[in-house]
């Protein structure tokens, strides 16, 4: 059973996340012939203030 985590900061909205959870799925669905009932995404949003990028926090960024 493929498990693919996707970490990334928060803010996405749930259309975006389906939308990634469907694509990243028929990649894996592709990629390894794995049926699609096996595919499991694991999605771990990171508040921005947590996510380092260039030495400062994404908040501190403005991303």
């Amino acid at each position: 059973m493929p498990i693919v985590q996707v970490n990334m900061m928060s803010g996405r909205t749930a259309d975006q996340k389906e939308k990634m959870i469907r694509k990243v799925t028929d990649a894996v669905m592709e990629a390894i012939d794995a049926p699609e009932q096996n595919v499991t995404v694991i999605i771990n949003e990171i508040p921005k203030s947590e996510f380092g990028i260039g030495g400062l926090s994404a908040d501190k960024q403005g991303r």
